[in-house]
């Protein structure tokens, strides 16, 4: 004999069981505090894949990213792309490459467009009072 609603209450029961034996299992991956890692200085660099000066200034932001990890942020935005429109309107681009300096809690220190050498980026660091220790 079959009572109504018999599927409803195996899923429900089902459900419940799992609930339980998740409840009751331990987490065992580490627990990152993002907190705990203290905000860095950024190097904002808005320009595209396919322009000449963006292009010459792919390695150095590649040499940055690596050399100077853990010191400062170096974060390139492709504002060609569709999706990244409204990060150049953000930051009112006018040409690309632009390079923006902010400080660690966002604000913004500096700006240069067009090609920049990572000699002349360490250097506006170092004038805005930033001393980075390479990394490796």
């Amino acid at each position: 004999m079959k009572f109504p609603g018999t599927k409803f209450t195996t899923l429900l029961m089902v459900f419940a069981l799992l609930m339980l034996s998740a409840c009751g299992q331990q987490n065992t991956e580490p627990v990152v505090n993002e907190a705990s890692t203290p905000p860095l200085p950024k190097l904002l660099d808005l320009g595209a894949e396919k322009c000449i000066p963006c292009k010459q200034m792919a390695p150095i932001l590649a040499d940055l990213m690596e050399s100077y990890s853990g010191e400062f942020e170096t974060v390139f935005v492709d504002v060609w792309q569709p999706e990244n429109k409204a990060e150049a309107d953000r930051h009112d681009i006018r040409s690309i490459p632009t390079q923006i300096f902010f400080d660690a809690t966002g604000k913004e220190l500096w700006r240069h467009e067009g090609y920049i050498s990572k000699e002349d980026i360490l250097m506006k660091w170092q004038e805005l009072g930033f001393t980075f220790e390479q990394a490796g």
